[in-house]
């Protein structure tokens, strides 16, 4: 009997667990847009010189450097809200500021001004994410964080459609100061989600001293057994994927020869659509699957997934074979992100999971990067077909190394 009520309990916060992953994925995708596509659109519209908006670019480099203070947010709590939830506040009530404040502050007015404000609104979205993905991590059991993540993911990519084209559509309507106006409130938005989520409660002891929450996450993650193997995992399992991607709208226009708009509905619009059913899917089946299985069979399924764009250069240019290439691709990819995210949060230690997971999604990316920028010279080289192709091989040594490492999965899963 007197574990009955403990029992309720735990199923109430496993409710309020996963409601708040999809408002706070929602909160953490919403400014990404706001600094980069969104913003872009406002300066062209402005008449800002072609040069000065191509360095704006440089906007989004909190992003990548996030891991360097992610050791404060590990080490430092702060007084009004539980670990996690205080720096998710205070990043929050930063954004719904300085976004508001980019609404009143037009490119005509200033460019210098609108990018430094810019600026502060990735630097405060990262740090936001830095925090959340440590949130996740902690707050989680291991048999929620497939369905979890599926839920985070998807509130992501409904933030990033909202910030993006709706914003667009809300523009030219209604004026940029509206509508980044709007934007500022729907960030209240996460900072209610934030006061609703459960605490996580201080799950472990957090780094004495702040030399300790630089040092202390690098050391005990290479002390894991098969360390190397599994850094190899984190940038080898989307690689193939994320190569295939980075030149499908090229190809589907220049090479197929389909209009920028049939492309826009097909590829970014039914492919999203497929991505956010892809990634509440993969979290579902994570529950059955459990991770390791899940990583395989969806790694599989994004490697032979890309087997479509190479069928895609025999058949030629064909409305249903883009549909079904460009859905079953964003399935595909979007459960073997669930699955990916998921095995990023379980090789989290809860004393560092800010930092951790930072530098692990930070490596991760990298790898995508690395691999994106040469993929135009392999097309030059060998032509279309042949670098779909190399697509399929690149995410071979992934399932190779996830095979290897099997225990040590399963092993991070349980914890």
């Amino acid at each position: 009997m007197s574990n009955m009520p403990v029992a309720g309990r735990d199923d109430k916060d496993a409710g309020r667990r996963l409601g708040a992953m999809l408002a706070l994925g929602f909160a953490s995708g919403l400014p990404l847009a706001l600094t980069s596509g969104t913003l872009q659109a406002w300066l062209t519209v402005e008449g800002i010189d072609v040069r000065t908006i191509g360095l704006f670019a440089l906007v989004g480099l909190p992003y990548t450097f996030k891991f360097l203070w992610s050791p404060v947010m590990d080490r430092y709590n702060l007084p009004w809200l539980s670990r996690r939830r205080d720096w998710m506040l205070l990043t929050q009530a930063g954004l719904v500021a300085v976004i508001a404040l980019m609404a009143f502050w037009t490119p005509a007015r200033g460019v210098t001004a609108v990018a430094s404000l810019a600026v502060l609104v990735a630097l405060l979205s990262a740090s936001q994410d830095v925090v959340y993905d440590a949130y996740r991590a902690d707050a989680l059991r291991p048999a929620e964080r497939g369905l979890g993540t599926g839920l985070s993911v998807s509130g992501y990519r409904i933030a990033m459609l909202v910030s993006g084209a709706l914003a667009l559509v809300l523009a030219a309507e209604f004026g940029w100061r509206d509508t980044y106006l709007l934007m500022a409130a729907l960030m209240l938005f996460g900072a209610g989600a934030t006061l609703w989520a459960p605490a996580v409660g201080q799950v472990a002891q957090p780094p004495r001293d702040l030399v300790a929450a630089v040092i202390e996450p690098f050391a005990q993650f290479l002390r894991r057994e098969r360390a190397p193997a599994l850094l190899g995992l984190i940038v080898l399992y989307k690689l193939g994927d994320a190569c295939a991607g980075s030149l499908t709208t090229t190809f589907l226009i220049r090479e197929l020869g389909f209009t920028i708009a049939e492309v826009g509905v097909i590829n970014k619009g039914a492919g999203l659509a497929a991505t956010l059913i892809g990634a509440l899917a993969g979290g579902v089946l994570m529950t059955r699957l459990k991770l390791y299985r899940a990583l395989l069979l969806f790694g599989i399924l994004q490697a032979v997934t890309n087997l479509g764009f190479f069928t895609l250069t025999l058949i030629g240019k064909s409305y249903a074979g883009m549909t079904a290439v460009v859905v079953l691709e964003n399935l595909a990819g979007g459960m073997g992100t669930s699955a990916f995210v998921a095995l990023l949060m379980a090789l989290c230690d809860r004393r560092y999971s800010a930092t951790q997971y930072a530098l692990l999604s930070a490596l991760a990316a990298l790898g995508r990067v690395l691999v994106g920028a040469p993929s135009g010279y392999a097309v030059a080289a060998w032509g279309w077909g042949a670098f779909f192709l190399l697509t399929v091989l690149l995410a071979l040594p992934a399932l190779g190394l996830l095979r290897m490492l099997r225990r040590v999965v399963s092993i991070a899963e349980a914890r």
